[in-house]
C-alpha cells in the first residue's frame, strides 16, 4: 500500500531561488524523507528552527521544494491541497462573526462548496452545530471571538479546520498558547475527533507529552537545515486516557525523544 503522505529527500529554501541542486537562500530542509500512512496520526518534533512549520507547507501545497517530490493522495503536489484542513496556534477567528458564521468561512472560499453555500446554507450549519456539539460548544455558535475562552477559540478553529471533511489535517502546535489543563482537555478532544473520523493527522509541536499521548509515530527532526533521524512507534494501548501520561512506559518514550533533540541540538 502507498503512502498517504510522502516526502521523498525533499530540501527547501527560503531568500532565494532554487539553481540546480544549489538553493540560493537559507535551507531549511534538506533530505528530508517521511511517508504517512492513511488514516495514521503523527506528529513532528525537533529543535526550534529546524523546520516543522516548512514540512507542514510543503505537505499542503503553500510551499515547493526546490529539490525532491511531494505526494499526497497519490498525486504529487503541484499547488495548494484542497483535501486539507489547518489548524494553527492562534486561531484567528473573526471577531466580526460569531462561532457559527467562522465554522462557515472556508465553506465560502472552497470548491465546491462555494457553489452550493448559498443554496444548502442550512445543511451546512446543520453540520457545523453537529461539529461544535461534538467539541462541547452546542450552544456557543452565536458567541463571538470575544466571548469564548481561549480554551473555546481552538475548538471553534478545529471545527474550521474539519467543516469541509478534509482527509488530512495538518496541526501546527495548535494548543502550545493555553494553560497546561486546558491543552490536555483538547488533547482528548483532537483525540476523539481523528478516532471517530479517522483522518489523517500531522501535529507538529514541542511538547513531547503531547506528541507521546496523541500518535502513531513520532518523528524527530534534525536541527536546520532539517532532517529526520529518528523515528518512534508508540505501542500504547488505544484508546489512551490522561491517566497513562504518568504511567513508566509513556515517562520513558518521552525521555527517549528527549535525549534525540539534545542531541539534535549539539
Amino acid at each position: 500500500m502507498s503512502a498517504f503522505v510522502s516526502l521523498d529527500n525533499v530540501s527547501h529554501a527560503y531568500g532565494g531561488k532554487a539553481d540546480g541542486n544549489k538553493a540560493g537562500g537559507n535551507l531549511a530542509v534538506e533530505g528530508l524523507s517521511l511517508s504517512i500512512d492513511e488514516g495514521e496520526f503523527v506528529a513532528v518534533v525537533g529543535p526550534s528552527g529546524c523546520g516543522k512549520s516548512t514540512l507542514m507547507k510543503l505537505a499542503t501545497g503553500l510551499q515547493f521544494p526546490f529539490k525532491g517530490e511531494v505526494q499526497v493522495a497519490g498525486e504529487k503536489v503541484t499547488r495548494p491541497v484542497k483535501i486539507a484542513g489547518m489548524a494553527f496556534q492562534a486561531p484567528t477567528l473573526l471577531p466580526w462573526r460569531t462561532t457559527l458564521e467562522n465554522l462557515l468561512l472556508p465553506l465560502e472560499i472552497v470548491q465546491p462548496h462555494r457553489r452550493e453555500i448559498w443554496r444548502k446554507r442550512p445543511e451546512y450549519a446543520a453540520r457545523a452545530k453537529n461539529l461544535l456539539t461534538s467539541v462541547g460548544l452546542h450552544d456557543q455558535g452565536d458567541k463571538y471571538p470575544w466571548e469564548l475562552s481561549g480554551g473555546m477559540q481552538q475548538r471553534t478553529s478545529l471545527c474550521r479546520a474539519l467543516i469541509h471533511e478534509p482527509r488530512l489535517l495538518m496541526l501546527d502546535e495548535p494548543f502550545g498558547a493555553l494553560d497546561a489543563f486546558t491543552r490536555e482537555e483538547l488533547w482528548c478532544v483532537i483525540r476523539d475527533l481523528q478516532a471517530a473520523r479517522k483522518i489523517t493527522v500531522i501535529l507538529v509541536t514541542h511538547d513531547l507529552r503531547e506528541a507521546v499521548f496523541l500518535a502513531d509515530r513520532v518523528f524527530v527532526m534534525s536541527s536546520r537545515p532539517g532532517r529526520i533521524i529518528a523515528e518512534r512507534r508508540i505501542e500504547l494501548p488505544r484508546p489512551r486516557d490522561l491517566e497513562v501520561t504518568f504511567t513508566q512506559g509513556f515517562q520513558d518514550i518521552v525521555h527517549e525523544l528527549r535525549s534525540h533533540i539534545v542531541k539534535a541540538r549539539q
